[in-house]
């Protein structure tokens, strides 16, 4: 890494290892990133997520993370899942190095993806239905309140990290609409679609246990099955304020998102 890194001004780490190889693979991948990023000068940038918050909100008694309790980037890193626990991880070492001086390092974390391509809950296994018109189901609960991040808008948010220095030495969020459930968005994609409603349906959590028997990736779901059961809402009027950045209209999102560009 640092050989191919030589002469970098910024390295964006958006890497995404197998989804059940996380505790294994993501602490080489980081270590070996940041120690490019030191070696050469350059600006590192990790694309990140929710995950390291946790369900924390539960265990202080506050509920889910609602509109009166949502994420912000002070919410502490008390992940107590596998997954949540490296992604904290991959944070604290590069604001370590960053505090000592050997590094200029920020965090972008975004919430569920969604755009053209995008892998997520609302990616193609729900879209592609949508176009046709038939019915869709869902991880959790549908009418629950979710935060999801624009890809274009996570880029933007990239490039703003990597060459502003007021972003350096933090994490930030990236600049999201109003929450929509799950129901909502699909209801927002079938009428861009022109095929009016869809039936919006649930997995049972006996199938999903059943299948994650010989599903790696549906195993790992259970872990943060918590964000699509209740409330789970993200602030980003820190990164709108400090860079005067706004999200994309959620209408242009579901047009792009729908037509799949």
């Amino acid at each position: 890494m640092a050989r191919l890194a030589e002469g970098a001004a910024v390295i964006y780490n958006c890497v995404n290892p197998p989804y059940h190889r996380w505790p294994a693979d993501w602490p080489p991948i980081a270590a070996s990133v940041l120690g490019a990023a030191e070696r050469n000068g350059a600006v590192l940038v990790t694309l990140s997520n929710l995950y390291g918050y946790g369900p924390a909100a539960h265990s202080l008694g506050v509920g889910a993370y609602d509109a009166a309790h949502p994420m912000t980037e002070a919410t502490p890193l008390a992940a107590t899942g596998r997954k949540g626990r490296v992604r904290a991880r991959v944070w604290q070492d590069a604001l370590a190095a960053h505090q000592a001086g050997r590094v200029r390092a920020a965090e972008v974390r975004a919430a569920d993806f969604v755009g053209p391509g995008a892998e997520s809950a609302l990616g193609e296994r729900i879209l592609g239905r949508v176009r046709r018109g038939k019915s869709v189901s869902v991880l959790g609960r549908a009418d629950r309140a979710h935060t999801w991040s624009f890809t274009e808008d996570v880029a933007q948010m990239l490039v703003v990290a990597g060459t502003d220095p007021r972003a350096w030495g933090q994490a930030w969020h990236v600049p999201s609409n109003e929450p929509r459930s799950q129901r909502q968005a699909i209801d927002d994609f079938a009428r861009a679609a022109g095929v009016g409603g869809v039936r919006v349906g649930t997995f049972p959590p006996v199938l999903m246990r059943g299948l994650g028997l010989v599903w790696p990736l549906m195993r790992e779901l259970r872990e943060t099955e918590y964000q699509f059961r209740d409330d789970f809402v993200m602030d980003s009027s820190a990164a709108q304020a400090t860079f005067g950045l706004k999200p994309t209209p959620w209408q242009e999102i579901v047009a792009v998102t729908v037509r799949g560009r």
